[in-house]
């Protein structure tokens, strides 16, 4: 069994056994004809099967899983530069999402999205709404820190496009809070400004999942005259949150 179907076992807590098959075991014919060996000495819980049904749908199902791909992606160049990978943190059915655009030197340490000063303040704008932090789901458009902070390259995006919808996909939001420029852009495939974004009730892709835009936290630290547009922006959210509620 390779290292990766070994890592996808362990992470869902499921234990495995090497089969050792000694001359001397016992076997019978089963029903099916085939002749079955019967080890005295270990267990065998997992078989080539069951392994490759994992292959087939755990990668599908689990987020977990889906942590690990991403740990080990080589995807486009920021890999070489990473710390570690930035995944991804809150509650995995949870029916609010939080997406923003990239991680930072310190998130790059800590492998959480939205820690530092800009995370306290997102904390705080969640805390306005009745949520918490453990009640979301706070992802990224990429999972490793560009250089120096910077914008993310198209290709850089496009590379991890696929990890943030399988995530959406997981996870199913209620609504989607896309926070800062960056992040609108490649959610919402426009390059309008964030200004004219604001306000509207978008939609993801074709899954119907609502989304609305704000500001970024760390813009709102640098210009907090910005803050009432974004409390605004928030209580526009929840409004299109309790409309998806309704029967």
């Amino acid at each position: 069994m390779d290292n990766k179907r070994l890592a996808y076992l362990d992470a869902m807590g499921i234990q495995s056994w090497e089969r050792r098959m000694p001359s001397s075991s016992p076997s019978h014919r089963g029903e099916d004809g085939v002749v079955h060996v019967m080890s005295e000495t270990m267990p065998s819980l997992v078989t080539g099967a069951d392994v490759a049904d994992l292959d087939s749908s755990l990668e599908k199902e689990s987020l977990d899983v889906l942590r690990i791909q991403v740990a080990h992606c080589t995807a486009c160049g920021l890999h070489q530069g990473r710390t570690q990978t930035v995944f991804g943190v809150g509650d995995h059915h949870a029916q609010w999402m939080i997406v923003g655009e990239a991680p930072g030197a310190e998130e790059d340490r800590q492998g959480e999205p939205f820690v530092g000063r800009a995370g306290q303040l997102l904390n705080a704008m969640l805390l306005a709404m009745g949520l918490s932090r453990d009640a979301v789901y706070i992802a990224n458009i990429l999972k490793c820190r560009p250089p120096n902070n910077r914008d993310p390259a198209p290709e850089e995006a496009a590379a991890c496009e696929h990890y943030l919808k399988r995530q959406i996909d997981l996870i199913s939001p209620a609504i989607i809070l896309v926070v800062g420029r960056v992040a609108a852009h490649n959610l919402l495939k426009t390059d309008a400004a964030l200004g004219t974004l604001r306000g509207k009730r978008f939609s993801y892709a074709d899954s119907g999942i609502p989304v609305v835009v704000t500001y970024h936290p760390a813009y709102l630290l640098r210009s907090p005259k910005e803050k009432r547009k974004a409390w605004e922006d928030l209580q526009f959210a929840h409004k299109v949150f309790l409309e998806t509620r309704l029967p």
